[in-house]
């Protein structure tokens, strides 16, 4: 943009505050170009960048057809066209929020109860994050987040209300998991700079990890949130994507039964149907909070997201059908079960990686041993041979403020099965690839030598080495050039 347009402008809106100017969306830009298609174009890039799950979809278009009357656009459901079509209200539709409260407590396992008065809908996920941010902080005012984190949280949090993000910095060494001395060190730290924190922005399940929070650790974070007068908000927006054991231990169970003392006016929960169904389209979101002021302030801004009153009365009936949520919920675990083990399986099968996950719609693949020096700029000077020469749009750690160069995220409930088939033969063939160049370049260093210890007074001994000994890691103890 122009100079003299950008003067036009406000300064929120000719910024940089959209967190666009990432890696992370420069992949989706790749694919955008040159979208794979198994037919039209099978040497386009595959996007693996985009967190969507289309391995269920089947099920909810047989529900729709088996129930017109959920449609007012059909015969059977067109009496209720008037009401529809005019109903505004920002409290949204009774039959609706109540569906959903039903809805949330059923997928995690009824061990939970919640409130339709509590229910707010939003435009997705984005808008709940982005009402939620206006309504506890002001401009200034931080949230702290665990790392790795949603590249967009930078945007959806921060672009409209000037909030920051702070890092609470985990390590692969406990598979990123979240400890009280990481989280007192970033509040220490922000509150050293004089930055006051507001709240801990936690994703349960995580993305991009596809891991969950314990039980005990949730606890920590509401005793700490209560102990330090700061909000917690669990994006909980993969709450029905998980298909193995641990099972998902929701923020509302933890602060009902095992934290009595919690000050429930700073919990809120963020939901919504774009990732556990595959219906970002439809655009709901959802916020959940205990707090009254908050809800009663977020549903004054919902008008600016209200989501459309026609979606809502198709959901509420679907939602309601307790006996196909229940199948919906079993076979979609069963499925995305199915696609983790086939897809990480495959990867192993070249040596590669991953982070033991058990939920979500992706992988946190290891391709550190893959990086020529251990920096973020070596990270994404691979991330642009895989996107351009393999390509594959996966996302870096780096746009996921990952402390550590080399993990990327991986998305494969994304497309049909021939082609994740596809992405895997070209990840087989690149790594196959680069052993090979990796072991000419030893060749070319000429045999190594091992420097044998000297016994007596005999002069020296040396062997000339050659594969497979030559072709190990330079770091490895083994080998020395003499």
């Amino acid at each position: 943009m122009g100079g003299g347009s950008a003067e036009l402008l406000s300064r929120i809106a000719a910024g940089d505050g959209h967190g666009e100017n990432s890696s992370y969306f420069d992949g989706w830009k790749a694919y955008d170009i040159n979208p794979f298609d198994l037919h039209r174009n099978p040497d386009g890039v595959i996007q693996m960048g985009l967190a969507e799950n289309q391995l269920s979809l089947d099920l909810i278009e047989e529900w729709s057809i088996n129930h017109p009357e959920a449609s007012i656009c059909t015969a059977q459901g067109a009496s209720q066209f008037r009401r529809i079509a005019n109903f505004q209200d920002y409290h949204g539709l009774p039959e609706f929020r109540e569906a959903m409260a039903k809805f949330m407590g059923q997928v995690r396992g009824g061990k939970v109860t919640f409130d339709p008065d509590r229910v707010v809908m939003s435009g997705g996920a984005t808008g709940a994050q982005d009402t939620l941010a206006f309504c506890l902080a002001d401009p200034g005012d931080a949230y702290l987040v665990p790392t790795p984190y949603y590249p967009a949280f930078d945007r959806d949090c921060c672009w409209r209300s000037g909030i920051k993000l702070l890092p609470i910095e985990c390590h692969s060494s406990n598979n990123f998991a979240l400890t009280r001395e990481a989280l007192v060190a970033a509040y220490d730290g922000a509150r050293s700079q004089g930055i006051r924190v507001k709240g801990i922005l936690v994703t349960n399940p995580s993305n991009p990890l596809g891991t969950i929070m314990g039980r005990d650790t949730l606890a920590m974070l509401a005793e700490f949130a209560t102990e330090h007068r700061v909000h917690l908000i669990c994006d909980e927006i993969y709450a029905g994507s998980v298909f193995a054991k641990p099972d998902f231990v929701s923020i509302a169970e933890v602060v009902e039964r095992d934290v009595p003392g919690c000050d429930r006016d700073l919990i809120h929960i963020v939901y919504s149907l774009s990732k556990d169904f595959g219906l970002p389209g439809f655009r709901v979101g959802i916020i959940y909070s205990y707090n009254d002021a908050v809800v009663a302030c977020a549903r004054k801004m919902s008008s600016f997201g209200l989501v459309s009153s026609q979606t809502q009365y198709f959901l509420a009936r679907m939602l309601s059908d307790r006996e196909f949520m229940a199948r919906f919920l079993a076979e979609s675990a069963r499925r995305l079960a199915a696609r983790h083990e086939r897809f990480t399986s495959g990867l192993r099968d070249v040596g590669i990686s991953c982070l033991p996950g058990n939920a979500g719609l992706f992988s946190w693949m290891d391709l550190r041993s893959m990086l020529r020096d251990k920096t973020p700029e070596a990270e994404l000077e691979l991330w642009r041979v895989i996107i351009h020469k393999v390509k594959l749009n996966v996302s870096p750690g780096t746009s996921f403020h990952c402390g550590e160069p080399g993990w990327f995220r991986v998305c494969h409930a994304n497309m049909d099965d021939e082609t994740m088939e596809v992405a895997l033969d070209r990840i087989r063939s690149f790594v196959q690839q680069e052993h090979k160049a990796k072991a000419k370049r030893w060749a070319a260093r000429g045999p190594l030598r091992l420097s044998l210890p000297r016994r007596g007074g005999a002069t020296a001994s040396h062997l000339a080495l050659s594969s497979p000994l030559a072709l190990m890691s330079p770091q490895s103890p083994m080998v020395h050039a003499s």
